[in-house]
């Protein structure tokens, strides 16, 4: 894949040196495809992260007895329809 960017990096020798092993291992092709796999991995972390305090936030108001009652069928498709951007169906 042709490289629509190119950025030069500085790497410790420890990360260099690893860089090369995963090219000489056959995992990678080259150095920039091991950089995007990491880069791929660090966004995945955060969008993770993301999630998690979501959740903390939602079990938070679950705590505090904010939740929502009802049929768990009719309130999860409650829920699906207001993250869809639809009204909710009552």
């Amino acid at each position: 894949m042709p490289a629509s960017h190119a950025r030069n990096v500085a790497l410790t020798p420890e990360l260099d040196a690893f860089i090369e092993e995963l090219v000489a291992s056959g995992d990678f092709a080259n150095a920039s495809e091991v950089m995007r796999a990491g880069l791929r991995s660090l966004k995945e972390r955060r969008e993770i992260g993301q999630i998690a305090a979501r959740i903390g936030t939602a079990l938070d108001q679950l705590d505090r007895g904010e939740g929502i009652s009802g049929d768990p069928q009719t309130v999860l498709s409650g829920v699906l329809d207001a993250a869809r951007g639809k009204k909710a169906a009552h």
